[in-house]
């Protein structure tokens, strides 16, 4: 839970980076919502509380996104893929999935045992 309410404390932060395990966790917890609210829907007959729920998180979502292309050692306009069909998500995903890279300083200092 300590990473989705990270989003919210960094949501128009579109710098620095987000670990793997950061960014999968937030969509976690969110896919989660995302279905409770479906079923709560249909059960009430509210058709609108995922619609409020998916806008309040636009932004932290896009950013969450810029952070975690970002580990990856890309750009967060990476993102843009998801405008074309079929193809653009799934290689976005697979940006999304790929392993943390090093930075400069990271490679270059000393480790401790």
């Amino acid at each position: 839970m300590e990473n989705f309410t990270a989003a919210f404390r960094n949501y128009a932060n579109f710098s620095g980076r987000a670990t793997r395990t950061q960014f999968w966790m937030f969509f976690l917890i969110y896919l989660g919502i995302m279905i409770a609210l479906y079923f709560l829907e249909g059960l009430i007959r509210l058709y609108f509380l995922i619609d409020i729920f998916s806008l309040a998180l636009l932004i932290p979502t896009f950013s969450y996104g810029a952070r975690r292309l970002h580990d990856t050692g890309r750009s967060g306009w990476w993102q843009l893929l998801l405008i074309i069909p079929i193809l653009g998500p799934i290689i976005l995903l697979v940006m999304l999935a790929l392993p943390s890279k090093e930075t400069a300083a990271a490679k270059f200092s000393p480790q401790t045992p």
